[in-house]
Parts: structure tokens; sequence; C-alpha cells
């Protein structure tokens, strides 16, 4: 999950880490959202995640307005994993206009001729994307700055693999607090100088004055 946030701000930055069971049901969601929602965490506008089943559910349940688009490529990978690699080149080329769509309109007509050319051969890829279409159009109704933030989850990606090196390393751990401790200074040791977060916040700038106008200043908002 990566609810993406109000626009950097030059302050210290807080995060929180859950020790879980494994489950990741609607209810554990709501449990997690309305902790975060306490914390302080007013508004999100998007929340890009994985298709995490029931939280999309727990997400309208805390936050009404905010929008849960699926990471496009988790869709695209997920898609692969029910074709013969002699076919992934196809399949990647006739799902590419669906994604690149310029209105949802058009994605749906895409998505009717991928079907016709390769439904009968893998009905279960057919089957996924319309299983996820209701979070996978959301991104297309905006502009190419807000799309190029939102379509993927690659960034929060990036920082689950120095997570899993860490803990890997580490080997097994005594109690639920020494894992805890590991991860957080695997999540600090990622940008030690702060040097990354500011590079990340220049790639910002456009994408959240787009961010500020689709969502009626819904940014501006919060800054005053």
């Amino acid at each position: 999950m990566w609810p993406w946030p109000s626009p950097p701000r030059a302050t210290a930055i807080s995060f929180r880490l859950w020790c879980g069971d494994g489950g990741e049901g609607a209810k554990y969601w709501l449990q997690v959202l309305t902790e975060l929602k306490n914390r302080g965490v007013e508004d999100i506008l998007m929340l890009v995640c994985d298709g995490l089943k029931g939280l999309p559910d727990s997400v309208a349940a805390v936050w009404p307005a905010t929008i849960v688009q699926t990471c496009i490529v988790h869709l695209m990978r997920n898609s692969f994993t029910y074709t013969s690699r002699k076919d992934w080149d196809g399949i990647s080329r006739a799902l590419k206009p669906i994604y690149q769509a310029a209105t949802v309109k058009e994605a749906e007509d895409r998505f009717l001729d991928f079907q016709e050319a390769w439904g009968e051969k893998y009905p279960a890829i057919v089957r996924l994307w319309e299983n996820a279409w209701a979070e996978f159009t959301p991104f297309l109704r905006f502009d190419r700055e807000i799309r190029r933030i939102v379509c993927t989850t690659n960034a929060i990606e990036s920082v689950n693999a120095g997570i899993r090196k860490a803990v890997k390393a580490r080997g097994h751990f005594p109690n639920a607090q020494a894992a805890l401790k590991c991860v957080y200074m695997a999540v600090m040791a990622l940008d030690p100088t702060g040097k990354g977060r500011a590079r990340w916040n220049q790639r910002w700038k456009q994408a959240l004055n787009a961010f500020d106008i689709t969502f009626d200043g819904r940014l501006s908002a919060r800054k005053n």
C-alpha cells in the first residue's frame, strides 16, 4: 500500500510500522487506516495499491473522497502469469493501448480489441482485467503528469526490496520489536543524507500543480 501524501515539506518525516500476522483483509486494513487518520492523516487524494482485496472498501470507510488506483505494473505482471513466454511480447503490445488510452471510452474499445485477439486463448487475463477495471480506470481521467505518478507502486516496491535485503541478511529475530528495529534501520539507510528526498521533491513539482487543480484545491487547503 502506498498512500500518496500532501506536498513534500522541509520538516521531519515520521512513519508508522505495523507487525501483522499475515492477514490483509478488509478488517485489518480498516484498523490500519483508522489509526493513520487518528494520527493526523486528514485526507488522501489517491491511494495506489497492488489489488489487495478489501482495501478499497476500507479506504472508502475512512476517507470517502479518496480514489483507489490499481498499480498498472502489477496488473501487467499478473497478466503474464497466465501466458506462455512466447506470447509475452504479443500480450504486452495488445495491453499497452489499454493503459495508454486517452480516455476511459478508448480504453474500453482497446480492451474489446484485446478480447477479440487473445480472449479465447487466455480468458483468465480477460477476467483479471474485468475484475480490476473499477480500480484500473481512475488514472485515465487525469493528465499525463498525474498518470506518471500514480500508475505504479514502484516507489514503495523499491523500499520493500531494501527491507527484504536487510531482513534476509539478519536471518531471524528473537521478537517482533527486533524485527521492527531492523525494518526501521533499513528504511533510514535508503536515504541517509536526504538527497534522494530532495530529488523526489523536484520530480513532484509538476504533478503537485496538476493534483491541486484536478482535486479542486484540496492540496492548497491543507497547506493553509
